[in-house]
């Protein structure tokens, strides 16, 4: 087979969602006048993604086989100064996988939204904002261009508010919405000074030809600074990566996202959207290998998230945030795997975390529904029994999230403490403390969830606030306000099972090639020789089951499984317990609760400062300065001028001629003054 891909072939992936998103959101809503109904919208919608998944897969196969690679220009937009705006693709090893990773899940997503949002009023509209989002998803890792890959990243921002205010009645939605878009916007901005950056020193915005240069822009200061300009690229870029991938302290969007449907916070918060900025670092390796400061930064970051937000897990009752929670720890994993130049390792977590969160997330929605709308696990209990699949592959998933050996979250998990552990950074101590206690605490609340659902005492009927949630639309799908629990219908329990496959043995069938082969050889760069993390991993790695038999051995196994029995002491065996210690400890209960008042922060200190600034600017700058002195003083001034001329415009000749003699006198007066 040819080394190259077709340009045609690969523009079907990301238009071929494109044209479902339009076909389902101009003729099935009010916009086209509801022309096509609700079955035509989502089979629409649901071929163009499994189209883009089936060419999606073909190129995989095409990269990791036969060696094929893209890198080419599709379209140019104009050119400034000698700077290309275009449109392009860069298909290798890792765009490839994050094609499959994208599209697999989204057809997932797009299956069990037919299940979960049946019953709501904006069902086309739901379908056309999903495949919306996953063409944009889609220019963004295919890009071979930081404008394409703006123009992904805010797409993919712009989507992620639409649909996490999806339910626009509902006031808390809004809100939620509002605060995605405006913490994404914190961390756009120093993305963009980032890429305003690169191109300034580069004068190019093409993958390769900035690559080409990073040599150049390693040896440069920043003017009027001693600091190295690469490393405020660096810093800038991964600014933007804190907002889009949910790192302290941009975090907070993330939580409170968890207001929109199920099927989305499946799709954009725990497989897609969130790992733009993991994915953004990983490409940009060959510029951020250069800068140690940069890596140091990226560490500390992931460290304090994957270990804080882990903690803030414990303590939440709705089963989305526990999850939510799950999702921010681990972004914080991939993160210290990118400050540890393990970059593959970071993606492959990426990889296997897309597919067991994914499946947490839906296997979540099923038990809502089941539920019939409640959330909160301190009502649910014994669920097992009554929903059977939604359970084995929720301990699948859950399985999978701790790191159990042989599961995919085993493979990347402990390949990033190992990592961590390998790096001679001087934040790598910390990172390392913290991504091993994250274990403990990830099985913890994981678990927690797990038994509080699934098992013990059934507590649904004691819900004090059960009630209809109207604002879902759902109005129970269909089951006249049943309360015994049931299993979903199959639009919904199939891709469980689908997503529980990967979520098992991914790990176990990948690692080989994709940290240690040569997947992504020609696209990401390490420097081997400072950074030693992949060298001393791949000396240790004999085999995806020598690693899982050694892994029984280790901390991370021990402390995953001192969280699970911690978790079911404390939930099934003595109930009374985590009350006992919420007494005793009340002060740090508080401060988990207030999501330690970050948001309090936020609202009362950065907020209202930020409006003090704007008013002052308002007043001070506009009304006073700009409308005061520049605008209303100089008519002002014009006009106390023209006053005064207008007296000596008196019409009389006899003055005008008294003017001329006067004039004449004042001149002749000043040259002969001038000749003395």
């Amino acid at each position: 087979m040819s080394q190259t891909l077709s340009a045609s072939t690969l523009l079907i992936v990301p238009l071929a969602p494109l044209a479902g998103a339009l076909l389902a959101g101009i003729f099935g809503t009010t916009l086209g006048g509801n022309w096509i109904g609700r079955r035509l919208s989502h089979t629409l919608t649901i071929l163009g993604v499994l189209v883009a998944f089936v060419v999606s897969a073909m190129t995989l196969k095409s990269v990791a086989v036969d060696g094929a690679r893209f890198n080419e220009t599709i379209y140019t937009w104009m050119v400034v100064g000698g700077l290309k705006m275009e449109v392009g693709f860069l298909v290798d090893g890792l765009t490839a996988m994050m094609m499959c990773v994208v599209t697999f899940v989204s057809l997932m997503v797009h299956i069990y939204t037919i299940g979960y949002m049946e019953e709501d009023d904006g069902y086309n509209r739901f379908f056309a904002y999903i495949s919306l989002f996953t063409f944009s998803m889609l220019m963004l890792v295919m890009s071979n261009n930081m404008l394409q890959l703006f123009f992904g990243w805010e797409a993919v921002g712009l989507v992620s508010y639409l649909l996490i205010g999806f339910w626009f009645n509902k006031p808390s939605a809004i809100f939620a919405n509002m605060k995605a878009f405006l913490v994404n916007r914190v961390g756009d901005f120093g993305f963009i000074l980032g890429i305003g950056l690169i191109a300034a020193y580069t004068n190019t915005l093409n993958y390769g030809e900035v690559f080409a240069k990073a040599g150049e822009l390693g040896g440069l200061s920043l003017p009027g600074t001693s600091w190295m300009l690469i490393t405020v690229i660096c810093i800038c870029l991964f600014i933007g990566a804190m907002g889009k991938s949910a790192q302290f302290p941009l975090h907070v969007w993330l939580p409170d996202s968890m207001e929109g449907p199920t099927p989305i916070s499946a799709l954009i918060h725990a497989a897609t959207m969130v790992t733009a900025g993991i994915f953004m670092v990983a490409r940009m390796s060959p510029l951020f290998e250069l800068s140690d400061a940069a890596l140091n930064f990226i560490l500390v970051i992931g460290a304090i998230t994957a270990l804080f937000m882990g903690f803030l897990g414990i303590i939440q009752n709705d089963i989305k945030r526990v999850i939510a929670y799950s999702t921010l720890s681990q972004l914080g994993y991939m993160t210290v795997a990118l400050g540890a130049s393990a970059y593959s390792v970071a993606v492959f977590h990426l990889m296997t975390h897309a597919f067991f969160k994914a499946l947490l997330f839906l296997a979540a929605g099923s038990v809502i529904i089941g539920m019939h709308h409640n959330q909160d696990i301190r009502w649910m209990g014994g669920v097992r029994k009554y929903m059977p699949i939604t359970w084995i592959t929720s301990l699948l998933g859950s399985l999978a999230l701790i790191g159990t050996p042989l599961f995919s979250g085993f493979y990347s998990k402990d390949s990033i403490i190992e990592a961590v552990h390998a790096s001679t950074l001087p934040a790598a101590g910390f990172a390392h403390f913290a991504v091993l206690a994250g274990v403990f605490v990830t099985a913890f609340y994981s678990f927690r969830l797990y038994f509080l659902v699934f098992h013990g005492k059934e507590r649904y009927d004691q819900n004090p606030d059960a009630h209809h949630d109207a604002h879902h639309g759902h109005d129970d799908h269909g089951h006249g306000g049943a309360h015994t629990p049931h299993e979903s219908p199959w639009v919904v329990t199939v891709p469980l099972v689908l997503l529980a496959i990967p979520s098992v043995v991914i790990g176990f069938l990948t690692i080989g090639p994709m940290l240690f082969g040569d997947f992504f050889k020609d696209a990401i760069v390490v420097d081997a020789a400072r950074h030693l993390a992949m060298a001393e991993l791949a000396e240790i790695f004999h085999g995806p089951v020598a690693m899982a038999l050694h892994g029984l051995t280790t901390a991370p196994f021990w402390l995953a499984l001192a969280g699970v029995v911690v978790a079911y002491y404390m939930y099934m065996v003595n109930p009374a317990l985590p009350a006992a210690i919420q007494r005793v400890f009340q002060p740090v209960h508080t401060l988990l609760e207030q999501k330690y008042f970050m948001d309090w922060i936020n609202e009362n200190i950065l907020a209202r400062a930020a409006r003090g600034l704007g008013i002052g600017l308002w007043k001070g700058g506009d009304q006073t300065v700009i409308d005061g002195v520049l605008v209303n003083g100089s008519w002002r001034l014009v006009g106390w001028i023209a006053g005064w001329v207008r007296r000596v415009q008196t019409g009389y000749v006899f003055h005008y001629a008294l003017v001329m003699i006067l004039g004449i006198f004042v001149l002749m007066t000043y040259f002969v003054w001038l000749n003395k």
